[in-house]
């Protein structure tokens, strides 16, 4: 659709069906930090938004941090804000969390866990998967 098309059309836009994929630890590189607010983004935009935590990034999630040592801000609280951006699909791979020694009650945000079949489903199900 062009952008005359979506202009005439009321400016309504095209939804796509966002997967941001968070594979790596909240600290230590900038992708966690730039994921979250590409999600936030994409929210902002009314795309349709999923989350999905699996490997180290599920560290994103959990409560507790302390980033003194790193010398970082601790952003995991926004997660929680997630919610009024209308951003709750948000999905953790449990083989990640079993690995790590992790539950859902180490986690500061309600998820769905997930097993390797629903994970590939739901990114089956995706028009744009971002991996960071």
């Amino acid at each position: 659709m062009s952008e005359e098309e979506m202009i005439e059309g009321g400016g309504e836009g095209v939804i796509k069906k966002f997967l941001y994929l968070n594979r790596r630890a909240p600290y230590g590189s900038i992708y966690a930090l730039e994921s979250l607010e590409v999600v936030l983004i994409g929210a902002a935009f009314e795309q349709d938004v999923s989350v999905a935590f699996i490997d180290d990034g599920v560290y994103q999630l959990t409560k507790g941090q302390d980033t003194k040592g790193v010398e970082m801000k601790n952003f995991s609280p926004t997660y929680r804000a997630l919610e009024m951006y209308d951003v709750e699909k948000l999905y953790v791979f449990k083989e990640s969390l079993d690995e790590r020694g992790l539950t859902e009650d180490d986690l500061i945000v309600d998820v769905e866990v997930v097993d390797a079949k629903q994970m590939a489903d739901l990114m089956d199900e995706q028009e744009v998967i971002l991996s960071f």
